[in-house]
């Protein structure tokens, strides 16, 4: 299967840039094929500029072509996958803007829907779950990245994984990297 997996922090080298290394040699060690978009490193402007809005009365609007060409890039692959630390208990802004400004009416919902096999979302949390739970803030995000964005543009197997403690001791870090190769292997 061709994964492509997005990622979004200013640094590569983070945590959640090992998380993103550790799913993807998961994935490679079961065979898939992956496309990773870094977001950052790549560029990408979360603005929604006029040309790049929705037009709800024409289904067939054409985008700008960064946008056309990040349609292109999710089209040639199969699945989908974000790697991403958790902030404000959502997805970074740019991660955000790339889904407002390519998930756009008449290409992944409205007329036509994504055509994506299953998404997988790794969120990386420097909370422990019991104050996710506390505040209802794991399933806040459940509803509103699986339920009201994958599942909405036709993606029915749509996973998030929280890696919760990410700041924490380095044991704990390591077996968060070996659950993140796991869910690549398992994917």
């Amino acid at each position: 299967m061709k994964v492509l997996t997005v990622f979004d922090h200013p640094r590569r080298d983070s945590f959640c840039g090992a998380v993103l290394e550790a799913f993807t040699a998961g994935l490679v060690a079961a065979g898939h094929t992956v496309e990773i978009a870094d977001l950052r490193a790549e560029g990408f402007d979360p603005r929604l500029p006029i040309e790049d809005e929705p037009d709800w009365n024409n289904a067939e609007k054409r985008y700008s072509a960064q946008v056309l060409a990040e349609q292109a890039r999710i089209a040639r692959n199969d699945a989908i996958a974000f790697v991403f630390p958790v902030w404000w208990w959502s997805v970074p802004a740019t991660t955000k803007g790339w889904i407002d400004r390519v998930w756009n009416n008449g290409w992944a919902y409205g007329a036509q829907k994504l055509h994506l096999q299953k998404a997988r979302l790794l969120a990386v949390a420097a909370s422990d779950a019991e104050k996710y739970a506390k505040r209802g803030f794991g399933e806040a995000a459940q509803t509103q990245l699986i339920t009201g964005i994958m599942n909405y543009c036709g993606i029915a197997d749509a996973e998030m994984a929280f890696f919760y403690e990410a700041l924490g001791e380095e044991a704990h870090r390591m077996a968060l990297l070996a659950r993140a190769r796991q869910l690549g292997k398992d994917f």
